[in-house]
């Protein structure tokens, strides 16, 4: 039987910190969604599912092909940059991300050398809630 709950996403490198986090509310804030963890390494994969995801994934191949499924991709504005995350996002990996038909729902960081225009600087928590809120509002639509 398919699953016909809306797929989020989360994308995360490194120790999978963020992406834990994102999963944690995600989770409490949005039961409705199928949460899936894809890690460009073991470690943040697993934080993930120790957050909350349902189920996960690891590598390249592993984001290449459920960005292409998700309805939501989620993660640090890095995911679009070839090379991002210190080099944990492979040009690959960018360009499937951009070219997911998925809503993108995009954090900043500052270790990536982007700036996004919005009104000043905001402690992570508070980005992280409102990528939850951006979603929860793309739901109700």
């Amino acid at each position: 039987m398919r699953d016909t709950r809306p797929l989020v996403v989360v994308v995360d490198g490194h120790g999978g910190g963020m992406g834990k986090a994102l999963v944690a509310r995600l989770r409490e804030r949005l039961p409705q969604v199928h949460v899936r963890a894809v890690g460009t390494n073991s470690a943040a994969t697993e934080a993930m599912l120790k957050g909350g995801a349902e189920d996960g994934a690891t590598g390249e191949n592993a984001v290449i092909f459920n960005v292409g499924k998700a309805d939501f991709v989620v993660g640090s504005v890095a995911i679009l940059m070839a090379n991002g995350l210190m080099g944990e996002i492979s040009p690959r990996m960018a360009q499937a991300v951009g070219d997911s038909s998925a809503i993108k729902v995009l954090i900043p960081a500052n270790r990536c050398g982007i700036r996004i225009a919005m009104g000043g600087e905001q402690p992570l928590r508070r980005y992280l809630d409102d990528c939850v809120d951006l979603i929860a509002a793309e739901l109700q639509e």
